[in-house]
């Protein structure tokens, strides 16, 4: 029987899942990620897994990729050396932007350096009005000279952004025809490709950080198929995208802007399906690995998604101080808390964890690969969370002196004793989250005593009862082999592609007949897409959104617009209606005017995979046991070390009620219950904890 294998690279580990849809069975791996050339780290761990497994390489018929490696790119300005070309006069865009600064009484503030340094960007004469119509030609001759100048500077890739290409796109289309024909070394990404929509800063910033990260995904998707296929492994290459569906290796590398998120994207998708199989359709998915933590809200088993976001922030937790990217997304709060999480003290003497971190090289201390420095990995080592006898199933070997030398220098500093200092880190880590995820549900009008919280990564479990007891929750679930969970999320994500198109009309000035057929267009556009990645189209669901606001504001809302709205007689009707419900739903009140606008309109298509259902799925690593029965956990509640019991997930029979404090062991994870816990293993194979307010 086919199987299907799921990789995902984080920034400390890259794990892969193999899974037989027919039996169920899954195998799992975890492989330190090499980040100077993430491919080989991908190769040596499926080869592992392949040999552990048994599995004919043959046999697998389908590989769902996910990486951090584009986004990493930016963050590190490690992309392609690139290229602008835009319209006479819009040069500094990219630098303007929204004249807005993100703090506004920071007279230092360091606003993001954009990805083309102003010798990189060229201007040239042309003109499209906001209603599409030309006004002044392009100047190919100009287009020429600055092309040809680029291209003598060392550019490897260039972005083509003209004004209003959004209402007609001629005019970029024409010139990234004739570059490529001029220069077919060079990478070439126009706006009208990668984010079709109004706003001419963040149009740019979209194609720029597409341009400049398209060379680095061609490179490294052809170098990993090529790879796969030496392996004999001659299945199709999927990539998830950050809205949490798959596309096939050729759109990846036309866009791979879309793949920023595709990590956390897919662990959303797994918390959401590991919830609803324990009657939890509305969870918060907390996602932490070895470099990051992050949490998504799921509601009704759906992720919510957002259709911008801003990457390589300079402050990590400040709107407006990253580069605005318009792609759907998964929306999510990230930040630096994963294992690898450096502490320290900050110039006011505060202790801080991270964002800097460990990351895979050197790594924690406790890895003894040369780390020196104190990690959250470190803390939970030395807090007796971790067990250094079956650390990632007991393939790596992690030493608790080696911990406790790197808390030594922080230790003097502090003046506290190095158990508290290990708690205080953890702790610190875990307000973070629950800080953040108080924002993130506050912003979106919802009341978290609706969630359960849904554990996933290396440390999810691991951090998730403290998170969980800080934010007032009562419900925890624990999927088998969380920390692989990411990877998991990969094999039942849908092929799905987003398209977007600018209207710009006030309800009252609507041609519905003409919107109903742009809508059609898209939908086509889209099926076209889903197609070539060679799921089929029988199980194809189209959906219809809508960018709208009050006629007056700035911003806007998200709406879904039923697909009968235009076979009625009243399509305005029914567009205000879904749009006023949608307002009060957020804001409680709506303004007293029908005076409302669509901006955008937005088409979402998703066909399933089909073979692939995860109710059945029996992780290998599910049966054996940890090698210990008891062991000293540290517990602040019970005022210090607690002799625990440590369970094998295989251990605790179906339906049997434990309580905490407990330590519940796997390879990929280890689940730390306190003593106001009570939890149970499922038929479904999640654990899930009770906790007492």
């Amino acid at each position: 029987m086919p199987y299907a294998l799921g990789i995902d690279i984080g920034g400390t580990f890259t794990d892969i899942v193999l899974f037989d849809p027919a039996t169920g069975q899954q195998f799992n791996w975890k492989q330190l990620t090499t980040p100077d050339e993430p491919s080989e780290g991908v190769i040596r761990g499926t080869a592992t897994l392949i040999q552990r497994s048994g599995v004919q390489p043959a046999k697998i018929n389908r590989v769902v990729h996910a990486t951090t490696l584009f986004t990493n790119a930016m963050i590190e300005r490690k992309g392609a050396s690139t290229g602008l070309i835009t319209t006479e006069g819009f040069r500094d865009v990219l630098e303007i932007g929204r004249e807005r600064k993100f703090e506004l009484y920071d007279v230092f503030i360091e606003m993001p350096e954009p990805l083309v340094s102003r010798r990189l960007r060229f201007e040239v004469a042309e003109r499209i009005s906001p209603k599409g119509e030309i006004i002044t030609p392009l100047d190919f001759d100009g287009l020429a000279r600055a092309s040809d100048t680029l291209v003598a500077e060392g550019v490897r890739s260039i972005a083509i952004v003209f004004l209003h290409a959004y209402a007609n796109s001629v005019h970029e289309k024409q010139a990234a025809e004739f570059v490529r024909k001029r220069h077919p070394e060079v990478f070439v990404t126009a706006s009208c490709e990668v984010a079709p929509e109004i706003r001419e800063f963040e149009r740019a910033s979209t194609a720029v950080a597409n341009a400049y990260v398209k060379p680095l995904a061609d490179a490294y998707l052809q170098r990993l198929a090529v790879r796969l296929r030496e392996l004999g492994i001659g299945a199709p290459l999927f990539l998830m995208v950050s809205s949490g569906g798959l596309t096939h290796i050729d759109e990846a590398k036309r866009n791979p802007i879309q793949l920023l998120e595709s990590g956390p994207a897919a662990g959303a998708l797994a918390a959401a399906f590991f919830g609803e199989r324990s009657e939890a359709e509305n969870v918060l998915a907390f996602d932490m690995g070895g470099t990051t933590a992050k949490l998504s809200v799921v509601d009704g088993g759906e992720p919510l998604v957002a259709y911008s976001f801003e990457a390589a922030r300079t402050k990590r937790f400040m709107e407006g101080s990253g580069l605005p990217i318009k792609i759907s997304t998964i929306e999510l709060i990230e930040i630096g808390a994963g294992g690898g999480s450096i502490a320290h003290l900050d110039r006011m003497g505060l202790m801080k964890v991270g964002p800097e971190s460990a990351s895979s090289k050197p790594g924690p201390a406790c890895y003894g690969l040369g780390g020196d420095k104190p990690t959250v990995t470190d803390a939970n080592l030395l807090l007796g969370y971790l067990n250094p006898a079956f650390f990632a199933g007991g393939t790596m070997k992690i030493e608790t002196e080696l911990a406790k030398a790197a808390m030594d220098d922080l230790v003097e500093e502090t003046k506290l004793k190095t158990v508290d200092l290990a708690w205080g880190i953890h702790n610190i880590v875990n307000e973070n989250m629950a800080s953040a995820a108080r924002v993130h549900i506050a912003e979106r009008g919802k009341d978290l005593r609706k969630y359960a919280l849904v554990t996933t990564g290396g440390g999810g479990p691991l951090h998730g009862y403290h998170v969980a007891r800080k934010l007032g929750l009562t419900r925890m679930v624990c999927p088998p082999s969380a920390g692989v969970a990411s990877a998991l999320g990969l094999l039942i994500a849908p092929a799905r592609v987003d398209r977007v198109a600018t209207v710009a009309r006030r309800l009252d000035a609507v041609d519905w007949a003409a919107l109903e057929a742009r809508f059609k267009e898209l939908e086509a556009e889209a099926a076209e897409v889903v197609a070539q990645t060679g799921i089929g189209l029988d199980g194809l669901v189209l959906s219809r959104f809508a960018d709208m606001r009050y006629v007056g504001q700035g911003f806007e809302l998200v709406v879904d617009i039923a697909r009968e709205t235009f076979s009625g007689g009243s399509p305005r009707e029914m567009v205000f209606a879904a749009f006023s419900a949608a307002y009060r739903e957020i804001f409680a009140l709506n303004p007293p005017t029908d005076a409302a606008e669509i901006v955008n309109i937005r088409v979402v298509a998703k066909a399933s995979v089909g073979d692939v259902d995860l109710s059945t799925a029996k992780p290998a690593s599910a049966s054996g046991t940890a090698p210990t029965t008891h062991r000293k956990v540290y517990f602040p509640e019970s005022e210090g070390f607690v002799d625990t019991p440590v369970y094998g997930r295989g251990d605790l029979p179906v339906g049997q009620v434990f309580h905490g404090p407990a330590v519940i062991e796997e390879p990929e994870s280890t689940l730390i219950v306190g003593p106001a816990g009570r939890f149970a293993t499922e038929a479904n194979g999640n654990i899930t904890v009770h906790i007492a307010a």
